[in-house]
């Protein structure tokens, strides 16, 4: 027996309903936030990340300058590399950060990104190595599914100004969440103008006093980040190399 007209009706308005209040399988709707677990299917990864907001072309090459509220400065290179590291059975691209202060290697760290079909920017954790008067501290490296660690997304497929989405997740040691606040921001550091940035707000239940705002250029990434309270004072892009130019 078919259906009724009435009933049809009905089944479209509760459909209408479930996309309306989120229940869409769209990238939008399923960013994660805190601590809540997510199922990730590898199938769903690509292998390239070409995010507008933050390309990882192999060979990509930022370098940042660090400043704290003290004038202390670190020079930080970020390169994107060759390698591939599996995690939770996605193949992570491997991004290689070094911190140096004075000329001397004060961090060491290895990242793992990916970027899913719909296109946002997952991050699966980071094997980082602190040199403290001399001794390795490997304290805040995490790793997604290790531990009860759980990946998070850096930057939305298409950022809308209200979204908030967690980061990373690693209880008491790797818990960062952002909130899209700008889209049309204007940006002038060392590496050049920018307009029409992405803003975002960063904060950490770790450290609940460290407010930062992130601005990240299209077809380079972040550009600038300034410390509004916590310790960190700014930060800011001084040179890009595109590895695919």
């Amino acid at each position: 027996m078919r259906p009724s007209k009435a009933i049809l009706s009905l089944i479209v308005i509760a459909m209408s309903l479930l996309v309306a209040c989120g229940g869409s399988s769209s990238s939008q709707s399923s960013l994660p936030r805190g601590g809540e677990p997510v199922s990730l299917d590898p199938a769903e990864f690509v292998a390239r990340i070409d995010h507008p907001y933050w390309p990882m072309a192999p060979g990509n090459t930022w370098v940042v300058m660090d400043k704290d509220l003290e004038g202390n400065a670190q020079r930080i290179e970020i390169t994107v590399t060759n390698k591939k590291k599996r995690i939770l059975g996605i193949d992570t691209t491997v991004i290689h950060d070094r911190v140096t202060e004075n000329g001397k290697l004060v961090e060491d760290t290895y990242d793992w990104y990916a970027q899913d079909k719909g296109g946002n920017l997952w991050y699966f954790g980071e094997d980082t190595t602190a040199f403290e008067n001399g001794k390795p501290n490997k304290a805040g490296s995490w790793q997604a599914g290790v531990d009860g660690a759980q990946a998070g997304v850096v930057i939305p497929a298409e950022p809308k100004v209200g979204q908030s989405y967690r980061q990373e997740y690693y209880a008491g040691k790797a818990e960062a969440a952002a909130k899209v606040v700008g889209l049309d921001k204007k940006v002038e550091v060392a590496a050049g103008k920018f307009d029409d940035v992405l803003m975002t707000e960063d904060t950490t239940r770790i450290h609940p006093d460290v407010l930062e705002h992130k601005f990240y250029a299209r077809g380079v990434g972040p550009v600038l980040i300034l410390g509004l309270s916590g310790g960190k004072a700014w930060e800011e892009l001084v040179h890009f190399k595109n590895g695919s130019a």
